[in-house]
């Protein structure tokens, strides 16, 4: 035995590196929270403390890092009305009245969820909820957040009428009389959304450390939360994170993204330095700002290059909104830049993506290629002129695989809209690797599931679990081995925690036990893959034989 001994020992491999060489050991030793041997043969390491854990042919990879979520926001929903899972209007009505007879004293229901395939052309009423809840106003924004779904007297309490116009970054939908039928649409969203009961700083403690629960039990050990700081019309969550990370609750590394009010101009930028200081403690930095250049494809507000199709198929004056001027946006981000903040960009429509690469290429031509590592979310219209962009640039491409498949929202609500080109340019994971773009990932949750490896399972097959029919653009599909690197090296690289992500020795000891090596079976049951243990610095956090108890862990220097 050697003088120096392992904490704990990783033996019976496999253990996947995750390095370009995607090499395989298969046994891994941790001592105080970090890597310090990894190799075939590491019995001489284990000492009488030692803990060893028999992979017994399970998969033991690099903790997983989502580089695009709301984990607050889904933390605090996970505790509202909840409609996910599920598109059957009788469920969502069974739902919300068993909520509201569940919280009698509640002055407002408040939930998310619902989809939009569950509704023609994608546009709930108020009339159909007014069956269930009359009595209370009622507020349930849809699946991807871009939306909400009201009742009368919700509609009420807010004052909105026939009057009312729409606000410039949002649309109220109207009836043939123009009167608000019940469902609003991005900006127009906070007209209603303003007058809900104030979340309070302890709901919010407890929906951040609800959520920290959930993503341990996923493998997950980093993210990036895309929304701190928030205005237009979205909660300010920053007070959960920072008395999480102060009071050593924080068992994960977060980067916060603090939002940019797209109502302000470069004014703001010195509020965005004041916050990134007071915003870094322990596992908590806020070293990004996130620019939200325009909507989605469903309701028409993601910025295309081509106007979208109305329902015959001819084309209409609308090609979605830019919520930030383009030639405002190059000059905030050359400015952001020069400070060394990371711009982490909500971009859907491809004209959005142009418009964010330029931004890019405007501050790289005026700082130099500074180490900030700027990012593009969604992706899903790429137009082929810009796929090259992304390396030359040195722009992440950050992808949300589980968006890329055909279900009802995409099949009826989305490609008859977009047309040929548009439509066949989506989502194109394949193209941005052969063109030598950087991939990283994440999942936008609660807009959609947060488990990474179903969002794996969709970027090698191009189609959920145990779903049939047509692959979509089988020629974007990515193998395994790449699908896994941009959940964990990747996105280790764009949240700049350059000591995680892959297994290598001196490495922060962030690890996860796969329940089998997914290598292993066939592709289209990659999905069934689930974790079995989670390691955050060696320290157990997730246990599925323990039901998941999460450790306390100390206040960490604020550069960890």
């Amino acid at each position: 035995m050697t003088e120096l001994t392992a904490d704990l020992l990783f033996t019976g491999g496999p253990v996947l590196r995750t390095d370009p060489a995607r090499s395989r050991m298969t046994a891994l030793a941790v001592r105080d929270g970090r890597i310090i041997a990894v190799g075939h043969d590491l019995d001489d390491l284990v000492g009488p403390k030692t803990e060893v854990v028999d992979l017994a042919g399970r998969l033991l990879v690099p903790g997983f890092q989502d580089a695009h979520i709301h984990a607050v926001m889904g933390g605090i929903e996970l505790g509202q009305c909840d409609l996910t899972g599920t598109t059957d209007l009788d469920e969502y009505f069974r739902r919300i009245r068993r909520y509201a007879d569940e919280h009698p004293d509640a002055e407002w229901i408040v939930g998310s969820g619902w989809s939009m395939e569950s509704f023609p052309g994608g546009v709930p009423t108020a009339e159909l909820l007014d069956r269930v809840v009359a009595d209370r106003p009622v507020f349930l924004t849809n699946r991807d957040h871009h939306g909400a779904w009201v009742n009368t007297l919700a509609l009420e309490r807010a004052g909105l009428t026939r009057d009312t116009p729409d606000p410039a970054d949002g649309v109220i939908n109207r009836d043939a009389d123009g009167h608000p039928v019940g469902a609003l649409q991005e900006g127009a969203v906070a007209l209603v959304g303003a007058m809900l009961p104030a979340v309070t700083p302890a709901d919010r403690l407890n929906g951040l450390l609800r959520a920290q629960r959930l993503l341990h039990s996923l493998g997950i050990t980093a993210w990036q939360d895309a929304m701190v700081g928030a205005s237009n019309g979205y909660p300010d969550i920053s007070d959960a994170y920072l008395t999480a990370a102060r009071d050593g609750l924080l068992t994960a590394s977060v980067v916060g993204a603090l939002w940019w009010d797209r109502d302000r101009d470069s004014a703001q930028i010195p509020e965005l330095v004041e916050k990134r200081e007071r915003f870094t403690v322990g596992r908590l930095r806020c070293s990004t700002v996130k620019i939200m250049q325009d909507g989605v494809a469903e309701n028409f507000t993601a910025a295309m290059t081509t106007p979208y199709k109305d329902a015959c198929g001819c084309a209409t004056a609308n090609s979605g909104l830019s919520f930030v001027d383009p030639d405002a946006l190059r000059g905030y981000v050359v400015a952001l830049d020069a400070l060394d903040f990371q711009v982490h960009f909500h971009a859907l429509g491809d004209r959005a993506v142009r418009e964010a690469l330029d931004a890019v290429a405007a501050a790289r031509a005026a700082n130099g290629f500074r180490d900030t590592r700027p990012h593009l979310a969604h992706l899903q219209v790429v137009h082929p002129d810009d796929v090259p962009r992304f390396r030359q640039l040195g722009a992440s491409a950050n992808l949300q695989p589980l968006w890329a498949a055909h279900e009802p929202q995409m099949d009826e609500l989305t490609i008859p809209f977009l047309g040929g080109d548009l439509a066949g340019w989506q989502y194109p994971f394949g193209d941005l690797l052969r063109a030598g773009a950087t991939l990283v990932a994440g999942s936008d949750w609660p807009v959609s599931s947060a488990d990474p490896l179903a969002g794996i399972h969709v970027a090698v097959n191009r189609r959920h679990l145990g779903g049939a029919g047509p692959v979509f653009l089988p020629e974007q599909r990515l193998d395994l081995g790449t699908a896994l690197a941009a959940y964990t090296a990747g996105s280790a690289y764009v949240n700049h925690l350059d000591e995680t992500g892959s297994l290598r020795v001196g490495n922060r000891a962030d690890l996860v036990v796969l329940d089998r090596d997914p290598f292993d079976g066939p592709a289209d049951e990659i999905g069934a893959t689930r974790v079995a243990r989670t390691y955050v610095d060696g320290t157990l956090v997730y246990d599925e034989a323990n039901s998941g108890t999460v450790r306390r862990f100390a206040v960490q220097p604020s550069n960890s």
